[in-house]
């Protein structure tokens, strides 16, 4: 599995979608809030908003695939909530998956 291009798909929604969350709220709301610019918030939101949603299609796809647990699934969708939540789960993905576990 870790080198199937579903899973290639997954690791590289779910960092680009942990990147964009923390620039949404560690660049762009500190732009908001501190020096009054909220396009930078619409920017950023949107594209980080369409990150999520590619990674939740792609965690659904990954699951089906794959017969992930609904455990699995739902660790999954709630790492997306979580700033450096994306990243947390692609590390404890690699380390259950590795041919050396």
């Amino acid at each position: 599995m870790l080198r199937s291009k579903e899973y290639e798909w997954l690791r590289w929604s779910g960092w680009a979608e942990g990147l964009s969350f923390l620039l949404l709220l560690g660049v762009a709301m500190p732009l908001k809030y501190l020096a009054g610019r909220p396009e930078a918030v619409r920017l950023v939101g949107s594209a980080h908003g369409a990150l999520f949603v590619i990674y939740i299609v792609i965690v659904l796809i990954a699951a089906r695939r794959f017969s992930w647990p609904l455990s699995r699934v739902a660790l999954a969708f709630a790492a997306a909530f979580l700033p450096f939540g994306p990243f947390w789960f692609d590390a404890r993905l690699r380390r259950e998956l590795s041919p050396d576990a």
